[in-house]
């Protein structure tokens, strides 16, 4: 099995680089590993006291940002490697003051592993949430480096709970910290006892944002005029629904940040909206239709709004909504959420509602007319404290 897994590690490389003659990820994903190790050598040189933190994308940065933060005032003389899977991630975050030093993760490969870590020798690692690299786990587990899986969740239909080789490779990691209980009983099933509830981290992260909230003038102009809704991280499916709603809708304000930027000037034509970088004071009441094209700013703009629309529910999973409820804004998502916690538990307090189609969008955005903000306040207070739970044990 081992054979087949560093196989299958070897194909997903090739089928990279033949993708990425015609896709830009797949050549940003190639490019950024070129010349790797001479980078990481170079940056690390002479340094002690490495500490791993590996995300897979932005959303495990987000789960991952208060424990890092924590941790460097925890230690100050540690150095903080911070490296990314998706090559999206890397290019926002990749000059991050939050670590010493960032990179792209080598692929899994044996060889790519045992040079990496020689190099940086790191004292322990951390990776977040869905993040498990068996050959990186197991060459960390011979050289007796503590690897910790953070914010971690579990469920049924893993590998790990179907397959013998597949739980065998959780024996390299020394300790789970776990959103729920349902990830402990399954853990235990497979005999694994190492775990702690710790919750989700990203908590302390969006709870931050409030404490400190960065005002944008422009934003909160135009979400004066008229009850504002949000509409973050939207993807195509997401904008079809959307888009009808705003034309039949003219009453309220719209903002919407779309996950990727490609789309805009369709969705531009579509709403006759304005586009964020090209707003100012004097044009920002021409159309009750905002596009943000910048990056970095959604989560504070969430400040302004009175509802939220999450995208991603009609694709692969929602997007973060947190950062949405903890400004005390109901949230609205399509139909596929059910790997989120956050969005479960939410949907049962009253405080998300999740929409298959146009109909069911109009009445979810009817029934948060009068929405009991006590219901994001008090989810949020009751779920923060992850990072301190776990950096009192790595």
């Amino acid at each position: 099995m081992n054979y087949l897994y560093n196989i299958s590690i070897w194909f997903y490389v090739v089928a990279v680089y033949f993708a990425s003659l015609f896709n830009g990820k797949a050549k940003l994903w190639i490019n950024g590993r070129k010349n790797i190790f001479k980078k990481i050598k170079e940056a690390t040189k002479n340094q002690k006291n490495i500490v791993w933190f590996h995300c897979a994308s932005l959303g495990e940065f987000e789960q991952g940002k208060p424990i890092i933060q924590a941790y460097k005032l925890k230690y100050p003389t540690h150095k903080i490697l911070l490296t990314f899977f998706s090559p999206s991630s890397y290019e926002v975050r990749k000059n991050t003051s939050l670590a010493d030093f960032v990179s792209y993760l080598p692929a899994d490969t044996k060889s790519n592993v045992k040079k990496f870590i020689s190099i940086v020798k790191p004292i322990k690692v951390v990776f977040i949430k869905y993040e498990f690299w068996f050959n990186y786990m197991a060459e960390l587990k011979k050289q007796n480096i503590p690897f910790y899986s953070v914010s971690a969740i579990f469920r049924d239909g893993q590998m790990f709970f179907k397959y013998k080789w597949w739980a065998k490779q959780l024996k390299n990691v020394t300790h789970f910290f776990v959103q729920d209980k349902n990830s402990v009983e399954l853990l235990k099933s497979i005999g694994f006892k190492n775990t702690t509830i710790s919750g989700d981290s990203r908590f302390d992260t969006v709870l931050a944002n409030t404490q400190n909230p960065v005002k944008i003038p422009l934003i909160e102009m135009f979400c004066k005029s008229k009850p504002t809704i949000i509409c973050g991280s939207t993807w195509p499916k997401d904008e079809i629904i959307l888009v009808k709603y705003i034309k039949d809708h003219p009453e309220n304000n719209y903002i919407i940040a779309p996950h990727e930027l490609q789309n805009i000037s369709d969705l531009k034509k579509q709403t006759n909206a304005l586009r964020y970088s090209l707003a100012d004071d004097k044009n920002i009441f021409t159309s009750n239709v905002l596009i943000i094209d910048s990056i970095g700013i959604l989560s504070h703009i969430y400040s302004y709004g009175s509802i939220a629309y999450i995208g991603g529910g009609f694709g692969s999973g929602i997007h973060n909504i947190l950062e949405a409820i903890t400004f005390r804004l109901p949230a609205i998502f399509g139909p596929n959420y059910q790997k989120f916690n956050e969005a479960t538990e939410l949907i049962a307090l009253g405080g998300a509602k999740s929409i298959s189609n146009y109909t069911e969008l109009t009445l979810a955005i009817d029934s948060f007319a009068n929405f009991d903000q006590k219901i994001a306040i008090n989810y949020i207070k009751n779920s923060i404290g992850a990072t301190e739970t776990i950096l009192e044990s790595i």
